[in-house]
């Protein structure tokens, strides 16, 4: 306490009597409505005994000195200067007297003056809580989940698929988080409603227990409310030609439904179709609908503006960035010409064709105003090809096996711009249990005009097979016009020309043994193909047609020309969004020389994953005669040894059922087939096979495998038959 404030309070106790105040007689002050107020100068004399007020100059002469530092310590009370004490009530107050009795002071209570515990000694561990306990701990309630009035608008899945309540997978950690769920979905059921052109839904929940169990039931209502449909359809739009082509390009017309989807695709159309006839830069701008909820019926007037933009043509291209072509290679990409109105698929096509090069990291075309007039008051536009350098090297190769032809790997490795423009060098190794070879090639892509490939091959093999023995050196040249995975083709062709040495062991019917020859052989191979599928890889719908022809020469002491030929279709149903029907049939003959005049390996042989699946590689068609095995220890003939000695014509046919869900897929297939000695195929000794198999689908074409077995098999024929491969069969 501040020492001044403690003398002040001594000497007013020592200036006024305080007998005189705790004798005085209380007396109450009047009450009552007929009271009346008593003026100051009315009051008792006696009342004003002991009220007498002390001058300042003698309570400043009472008060001690004070020290001028205020950090200084408190002096010591004089001994002569203490308080008087104050009397003491009277242990039992008079009836008469108004007041509380101070109770006495209650004695100290021991634990308020022991030292504090050392906070070490605290245990400073936080409380745990539920979402503190262990998974397999965590107390969980169950629920089930009710939706009323989404059925009858086709809603449902939609709404199961994006429900709160739906993905909780029927739990949750208490009753209030259920709630929760059930307002989002509520929510949701209204959004849903709307996006149909129920602008008035509502939507409510309840959780509530079921009884006589240990659950809940989260149950969502939806009222749809009225439907709302448009009144009126109108389009901000500049003059276009031909007239009108934004509103004709919007399909929306007066009294459809106001359904977010059918606006939004009406909209992007109008986006997609302007930019093919001729208006590049459109723009569609935000839309407005005015809902009119007061009248009799639900309804909304509709409006959309639109910045056409110049009506253009093509102009010239232009490029920038790290270039991968110059111009000129780049201009034999387009298939539209300076002055043509601009069709946006004409710019996609292009950009197409570059990816296809592979030698792109990121690649962009967009058109650019130039401000030159085109021809019937268009503005030219140009093409800017944004160029960014890719890697051109890559390493790839699969890896396949087939009963009765072992296991094949293959593996590439290719430069595809070693000799600008596309010029690529490719090397290759083939490792197998039954063939192994190595293949240098030069291909120029995109040779003097666009998919036009030159292809220079130089490779040199070993084939080790039931049906023959061979090594085989070719050198050849071929020009083709090529699909490819992104840009495929309804007409493709390839035509060239080979030279094959190739040394192989042929069975010698004379002698009725086998010998090693060496063939000389000249070819024209010529190919064709019209593909009306959708896929390259793997087609559901549409037909292949391919012909075959080689005419060729071979030279083993004298000259032989002949023809080889082969005809090939296929077709794909599909029966629903699951399901496709496949088809394939193929006929082959060589006409113009005698069997054993051929080399084997230019003969037809059936059987394996791409022919009859069920027969060995090679293994369907003519054989050695029996006459030609060497009895075992026991004098028996094992005919699973005799060799396949191909023909000269081959027929084969196929049917599989593609059942695929998801990435992955099951076919059932059956097929048929047999190659002939003569130049014709005959259609009276078909050898039938039939299996299951399983596909994997990837982003590059299906995983396959297939297991199969004879259906009228042979002395010798296996029972199954197993094929893994990459792609679809046919």
């Amino acid at each position: 306490m501040d020492r001044r404030l403690y003398w002040l309070a001594v000497a007013l106790t020592a200036a006024s009597p305080a007998h005189s105040q705790i004798n005085q007689q209380p007396r109450a002050p009047a009450q009552g409505p007929d009271t009346r107020d008593v003026e100051p100068e009315a009051r008792d004399p006696a009342d004003a005994q002991g009220d007498e007020i002390v001058p300042e100059s003698e309570l400043n002469s009472a008060l001690p000195p004070l020290s001028d530092d205020i950090n200084a310590p408190l002096e010591p009370m004089p001994a002569d200067t203490a308080p008087a004490p104050l009397p003491q009530a009277p242990a039992t107050a008079p009836a008469s007297q108004v007041g509380d009795v101070i109770p006495p002071v209650a004695p100290e209570d021991p634990a308020l003056s022991a030292p504090l515990e050392p906070l070490s000694n605290f245990n400073t561990a936080p409380l745990a809580t539920a979402a503190d306990l262990p998974a397999e701990d965590a107390v969980e309630i169950e629920y089930e989940t009710v939706v009323t009035g989404l059925d009858k608008l086709g809603l449902d899945d939609d709404w199961r698929a994006l429900s709160a309540l739906r993905e909780g997978d029927g739990e949750a950690g208490n009753e209030i988080q259920v709630a929760e769920r059930a307002r989002e979905d509520e929510a949701l059921a209204v959004r849903l409603m709307r996006s149909l052109g129920y602008h008035d839904a509502t939507a409510s929940s309840t959780v509530e227990p079921i009884p006589g169990q240990q659950k809940l039931r989260a149950t969502v209502n939806a009222t749809p409310g009225r439907l709302y449909t448009l009144s009126s359809v109108n389009v901000q739009a500049g003059p276009t030609t031909p007239p009108n082509l934004v509103r004709e390009q919007l399909p929306l017309k007066v009294g459809d439904p106001i359904e977010a989807a059918r606006i939004q695709g009406a909209e992007a159309n109008v986006r997609l179709v302007l930019p093919q006839r001729g208006y590049p830069f459109v723009e569609v701008g935000e839309r407005d609908i005015l809902l009119n909820d007061t009248g009799p019926e639900a309804t909304g007037d509709y409006t959309l503006p639109v910045e056409t933009g110049p009506r253009s043509s093509f102009g010239v291209l232009r490029t920038e960035g790290d270039p991968v072509f110059d111009l000129d290679h780049l201009n034999i990409f387009p298939r539209f010409e300076a002055g043509e109105l601009y069709d946006v698929r004409r710019t996609d096509d292009l950009r197409d064709a570059l990816v296809a090069t592979g030698l792109f990291s990121s690649l962009a075309v967009e058109p650019v105003r130039t401000g030159r007039p085109g021809p019937d008051g268009t503005e030219q536009v140009d093409l800017l090809v944004r160029q960014a350098r890719g890697p051109a090297r890559s390493l790839n190769g699969e890896i396949g096996y087939e009963t009765g032809r072992g296991l094949r790997a293959q593996a590439q490795w290719q430069h595809r711009n070693l000799f600008p423009p596309e010029g690529a060098l490719i090397a290759e190794v083939i490792a197998g249990t039954q063939e192994q070879g190595v293949s240098g090639i030069f291909r120029r892509s995109n040779a003097g005009r666009r998919d036009r490939t030159f292809t220079i091959i130089a490779s040199a093999n070993r084939n080790n097979y039931d049906a023959f023995e061979a090594f085989t050196g070719t050198l050849a040249v071929r020009w083709s016009y090529d699909s490819t995975p992104i840009w495929q083709k309804p007409f493709t062709y390839a035509y060239g020309a080979e030279l094959v040495g190739t040394n192989e062991n042929v069975f010698d019917f004379a002698r009725n043994e086998r010998d090693r020859r060496t063939f000389g052989i000249a070819a024209i191979p010529l190919q064709a193909q019209f593909d009306q599928s959708d896929d390259l890889l793997n087609p559901t719908r549409g037909y292949r047609l391919k012909l075959n022809l080689s005419p060729e020469t071979s030279v083993q002491g004298s000259v032989r020309p002949y023809i080889r030929g082969m005809v090939e279709g296929t077709y794909y149903q599909p029966i629903n969004d699951r399901l496709v029907v496949a088809g394939r049939a193929r006929v082959g003959s060589i006409a113009g020389v005698d069997r054993d005049d051929l080399a084997p390996s230019r003969r037809y042989y059936g059987g394996g994953g791409g022919s009859v699946r069920g027969y060995g590689f090679q293994r369907l068609g003519p054989f050695e005669p029996v006459s030609s095995l060497e009895p075992d220890e026991e004098g028996n003939i094992d005919l699973a040894d005799l060799r396949p000695i191909g023909g000269r014509s081959l027929n084969e046919f196929a049917l599989e059922a593609r059942y695929r869900f998801g990435d992955f897929g099951i076919v059932p297939f059956i097929d048929a087939g047999n190659s002939y000695e003569s130049t014709l195929p005959r259609f009276s000794d078909l050898r039938f096979g039939a299996g299951i198999g399983a596909r994997y689908y990837t982003n590059f074409g299906p995983m396959r495998i297939d297991v199969a077995t004879p259906l009228n098999p042979r002395e010798g024929d296996g029972r199954i038959a197993l094929y893994i491969s990459i792609g679809q069969a046919f």
